[in-house]
């Protein structure tokens, strides 16, 4: 049986480039009816894709035409019908992130790296935080927080010093983000089953933005965050080249 293949590519030259030889190769068919889809970009396009076709029952092969492509394997042009055969899925379950801004306008979005608050003024945010409905921090001064999966543990969660979370571990990372009270309190590890609330303090005088995979709500008065179970990423690897590698392999480099 001939595979069907959905090819996407990002507007980058380079990616565009590389869709046009693989059509020719292989063909091209639309997503909904693929029995895989071939991704060709970095993580932003990666994720954009996941977002596109999660109610689809293709699964994802992402090809690196962009900068990192920590969740794309590399490029070639030959040999892709053996890889994608023998390919080994990956199920990420995204965050869902539901924020009310200071109109009262009520804002949700999925986010399969992380929700980050991040200040939107000169002053730092002030931020509450309460998990499963207790308050665990009466006041965090900061740039900014997030909570991260684990799959997303290597991007911005890392970079903002937090822990690399590997995956399968049920854990969620909540990070601050260059705080100033409590001195450098880093965050905290969480059930992947929490459910985290963040409450901006003097919001009128301190704004803060969300953001869920580069969907914005500015002026947020509180927001809640928690892994949404229902809804499952596939994602295909080359053999040997998986998330959980991936995740270890980055913290000895």
């Amino acid at each position: 049986m001939t595979m069907r293949i959905a090819f996407l590519a990002s507007d980058a030259p380079v990616a565009q480039s590389a869709c046009d030889v693989l059509i020719k190769q292989h063909g091209n068919v639309v997503p909904e009816k693929a029995d895989v889809i071939v991704a060709l970009g970095g993580d932003g396009f990666m994720l954009k894709t996941l977002h596109e076709v999660v109610s689809l029952a293709a699964p994802v092969y992402g090809m690196n035409r962009g900068t990192v492509g920590f969740l794309m394997n590399e490029y070639h042009e030959d040999g892709l019908l053996a890889r994608l055969e023998a390919a080994e899925e990956e199920i990420i379950n995204p965050l869902s992130m539901t924020a009310m801004d200071r109109d009262g306008a009520c804002h949700k979005a999925l986010a399969i790296n992380e929700v980050s608050l991040l200040r939107a003024g000169p002053q730092a945010a002030r931020l509450k935080i309460s998990v499963d409905g207790r308050q665990r921090l009466a006041e965090l001064v900061c740039d900014g927080a997030l909570v991260s999966t684990p799959a997303g543990s290597t991007a911005y969660n890392y970079s903002a010093h937090g822990p690399i979370l590997p995956i399968g571990s049920d854990v969620l990372a909540l990070t601050a983000i260059a705080a100033f009270r409590p001195r450098r309190w880093q965050g905290a590890l969480l059930p992947s089953s929490a459910k985290v609330r963040f409450d901006v303090l003097e919001a009128d005088k301190r704004p803060v933005m969300a953001d869920a995979d580069s969907i914005s709500c500015p002026d947020i008065q509180w927001v809640e965050i928690q892994t949404e179970p229902s809804i499952r990423h596939k994602i295909l690897f080359d053999p040997g080249h998986g998330l959980e590698e991936r995740l270890i392999s980055e913290q000895f480099t």
